[in-house]
């Protein structure tokens, strides 16, 4: 097995800043008897999806709170030792490689963090942590022991998505001065406002399932009464577990826009809610970060930047595309020379000049290519999956270009947005101290609260 200690701080470091990679991505093939060992956190839902991406390794152990939802997996991988409290797993457990989480959110951080101090490479779903600090924790410690990241928005596999990066950071839009990214999440496959406030009362009585150890599902979140509002997936509108349609699609559909533009330390958000609850994520919201002027990894800087997030339904105006209506997913950046949509999650998206990207051949392939038809979701799935085992097998990092040193700051922005939503105010926010500087009561939604036993120390 390839050792932790082989790998270089010096090429960690310079993950985000590389650009002399192949044009394609190619696999590293290590022989049939020399093959990583992986165990999952989170055997249902996306575990269902993140584990199989991984089984040309060695599954050897696997962990879920939830024993019928993970069923199907437990089932499929009969050989790999099962557990209930991933604690235990990665105590017992001690030739694992590598670890892929695919839990709830709140959970994300105290598993990710543990196994990367044990030494232990990790694939992470987005977003990446449940709060700012355990974002930056994890950058922080994913650099310190120096082993391969990678956060789970398959997106960023796109060879369309990494075209789109390089024509935008060669200046084909110009100064790029606002995007407007929106989503039909929120309401349709979890419940938000209203309407989770009326399953929670609905569900208070209910008896914890015997097949699911809801002590262990709670993890560090404050201890409760069982609620039947909460599982198998609605969780994800209750603050204390989820962060909402942000959290289900930021990191998709904003990825494109943060790895183009470069978007980092976000100066304030403001935020228009439908309804509002300490619990839950509203029904409906619009919130708008503001970027200051950035490096621009290509040459030269960006100018500042507002980024505008729609959800459940709410859109921009179409005219900016020019069109009459849109889609249920996209992104549209406005240009000083040409404005670009993309109109899903990612894709090649179209330039409202009538520009085609095969017109801009002269602009230079710099990023990684995969082969075959990276918008197909399942071969994303594959290939972001693949990125991941072959920087840990080639012990290079920057392999993994959805790696925490980018992952990290992204999902910091990404729930930037969230602290507007829920403290009603405009916040003015200290990137570096991660802090709100003009409304205290604010920054009570900053930090998580850790139960006894759970909680997350260490220096970010």
């Amino acid at each position: 097995m390839p050792s932790n200690r082989n790998l270089s701080r010096r090429r960690f470091l310079a993950a985000s800043a590389a650009v002399a990679l192949l044009p394609t991505v190619t696999r590293n093939v290590l022989g049939a008897n020399n093959k990583l060992n992986i165990a999952g956190i989170g055997a249902g839902g996306k575990g269902a999806v993140d584990i199989p991406s991984v089984a040309s390794e060695n599954i050897i152990a696997l962990c879920d709170v939830d024993q019928n939802n993970a069923g199907g997996i437990f089932r499929r991988f009969e050989k790999a030792t099962k557990y209930v409290d991933f604690r235990d797993m990665l105590d017992k457990e001690k030739s694992i490689d590598a670890v892929t989480i695919s839990t709830p959110d709140h959970i994300h951080a105290v598993a990710a963090v543990r196994a990367m101090r044990l030494g232990k490479h990790v694939y992470v779903q987005k977003p990446l942590s449940h709060s700012i600090p355990e974002a930056r924790m994890m950058t922080t410690v994913a650099r310190e022991m120096m082993v391969c990241t990678q956060m789970g928005n398959q997106g960023h596999a796109s060879n369309e998505t990494r075209r789109l990066v390089e024509l935008i950071q060669a200046g084909t839009l110009g100064d790029v001065t606002e995007v407007h990214i929106w989503t039909d999440r929120a309401g349709q496959i979890w419940p938000q406002g209203d309407q989770a406030m009326a399953l929670f009362e609905a569900g208070k009585n209910a008896k914890v399932p015997g097949h699911v150890n809801f002590d262990l599902w709670l993890g560090p979140a404050k201890d409760r009464p069982y609620n039947s509002a909460y599982l198998p997936f609605r969780w994800r509108g209750f603050w204390d577990f989820g962060t909402g349609a942000l959290g289900d699609m930021g990191c998709h559909n904003m990825d494109l826009a943060f790895w183009a533009l470069n978007l980092r330390d976000a100066t304030t958000a403001s935020a228009e809610i439908s309804d509002r609850h300490r619990e839950v994520a509203p029904a409906w919201a619009i919130a708008t970060v503001q970027f200051p002027a950035r490096p621009n990894p290509a040459g030269g800087s960006f100018p500042p930047c507002k980024l505008v997030w729609y959800e459940a339904g709410k859109k921009p105006d179409p005219e900016l595309a020019k069109l009459k209506a849109l889609p249920r997913n996209g992104t549209i950046m406005v240009g000083s020379k040409d404005t670009l949509y993309v109109p899903s999650y990612w894709g090649p998206g179209r330039f409202n000049s009538g520009v085609k990207t095969e017109d801009l051949s002269q602009v230079p392939i710099t990023i990684a290519r995969h082969p075959g038809n990276t918008n197909d979701d399942g071969h994303m799935e594959q290939m972001h999956h693949n990125e991941w085992l072959d920087a840990i097998k080639q012990g290079k990092p920057e392999l993994a270009l959805s790696n925490f040193d980018y992952a990290g700051p992204m999902t910091e922005g990404v729930l930037l947005a969230n602290l507007a939503i829920r403290s009603g105010k405009k916040i003015e926010w200290d990137a570096k101290a991660m802090k709100v500087t003009n409304d205290a009561a604010a920054n009570e939604f900053v930090h998580d609260h850790y139960r006894k036993g759970w909680e997350l120390t260490g220096n970010v």
